[in-house]
């Protein structure tokens, strides 16, 4: 029998198929999948500490801030990443350019990064540009006396706890008479230019005064950048705050509160919880609510304070107490009640959060952006769940 004969008969006559292995697949990560585990690494770091890496952190967390700017810089690698930039950290925000530092902190496209000659090759810049037609820049606010009161009233208030610091979510809730605190400096908006479209973008010029005399006519889109990175918005003052978020008239009926509770409970298990807290609603007045509060399991069998209460008008009460439960259901406490029967109870209307966040949450979803956030039980706060 020839050679060639002999081994098909070989590979015909395999009963055991020991000689059906295929050639085992490499192991070796393709590019697409190492950009993609480079990228992951940054979203772990962002999911453990709440916040992007930064470059005077230690040496493994400087590598991912350069790792995450280099990719900001790279269209193509970003395009390929968006689908899995959960937390937003790819976009890069609008700079407004007051110094030499800013233009080199607003180099997108990386070309102050080369050697000298690159600066000269212009076929990376793009054809059209949006850049304002003159940069602003902060001067003395002439009149300023006209303002000053506005500003001692609005830290009257903060003191007083008749205004309240918010985290900024969106350029939308930049408006005519609003004040912000940009980088530890309070501002206010004493005007809106006409709101212009470009490129599916909304802008405007704002002439901002600065508690400290100055004033700005920076664009809405450079303030809204600035407050993304180290701003609060300040809310509106108590008397006013739900007519602000709910058009609320004369005509309008109330349908009910919404108010968060805290346990006074003496046992051990429940007192040692740092932020209990209940979320409820009621059509009667709170403290009639409550009175019995010691004998309900509701209520943990024990008696509770108030922290704070909404009035709710023109709205489904119950849906929105269902939507605040779901909404901080991963951190609902988890504990069994017995009344004075004996008999078990599971209340299901406690949470463990920041009495800041559950706050926050309840005006968002008052305003109706409620189901553009979500709660962090890591990181105890709310992050969005789609980026700008």
């Amino acid at each position: 029998m020839q050679f060639k004969e002999r081994l098909q008969d070989i590979l015909e006559n395999d009963p055991l198929g020991l000689l059906d292995e295929k050639p085992k697949a490499s192991t070796v990560a393709s590019a697409d999948e190492r950009l993609l585990a480079s990228f992951q690494e940054i979203n772990e770091f962002y999911m453990h500490k709440g916040r992007e890496p930064q470059a005077n952190g230690d040496i493994q967390e400087h590598s991912l801030y350069s790792r995450l700017q280099g990719l900001r810089k790279n269209p193509l690698k970003r395009e390929a990443l968006l689908p899995h930039d959960e937390h937003g950290l790819l976009a890069v925000p609008e700079i407004e350019i007051n110094s030499i530092d800013d233009i080199f902190a607003d180099d997108a496209l990386g070309i102050l990064d080369d050697d000298a000659l690159n600066i000269f090759d212009t076929s990376r810049l793009p054809k059209e540009t949006t850049m304002p037609g003159y940069v602003a820049k902060r001067k003395k606010c002439k009149d300023f006396g006209e303002f000053e009161h506005l500003f001692k009233q609005c830290h009257s208030d903060l003191e007083a706890e008749k205004r309240k610091l918010w985290p900024f979510a969106k350029e939308q809730q930049i408006d005519k008479g609003l004040f912000f605190i940009l980088k530890g400096v309070l501002l206010y908006v004493a005007d809106i230019g006409e709101r212009e479209n470009v490129k599916g973008k909304v802008n405007a010029r704002l002439r901002c005064i600065f508690e400290n005399g100055t004033e700005s006519d920076m664009l809405l889109r450079s303030l809204s950048a600035e407050l993304y990175k180290d701003g609060r918005r300040v809310l509106e003052h108590e008397d006013m705050l739900l007519s602000e978020l709910e058009n609320v008239t004369e005509k309008d009926k109330e349908s009910g509160s919404i108010y968060i509770l805290r346990s006074k409970s003496a046992d051990p298990e429940i007192a040692s919880i740092k932020d209990l807290y209940k979320i409820g609603y009621t059509k009667l007045s709170i403290e009639e609510r409550i009175k019995n509060a010691e004998n309900e399991a509701t209520y943990l069998m024990s008696p509770v304070n108030i922290v704070t209460a909404y009035k709710c008008f023109n709205m489904n009460p119950h849906k929105l107490e269902q939507l605040l439960q779901q909404f901080f259901g991963n951190s609902c406490l988890n504990i069994d009640v017995y009344d004075q029967k004996g008999k078990r109870h599971t209340p299901r209307e406690w949470f463990i959060a920041p009495i800041e966040v559950i706050e926050q949450a309840v005006h968002f979803l008052i305003s109706g952006e409620i189901t553009d956030y979500e709660y962090d039980t890591r990181t105890k706060t709310i992050i969005n769940r789609v980026q700008e």
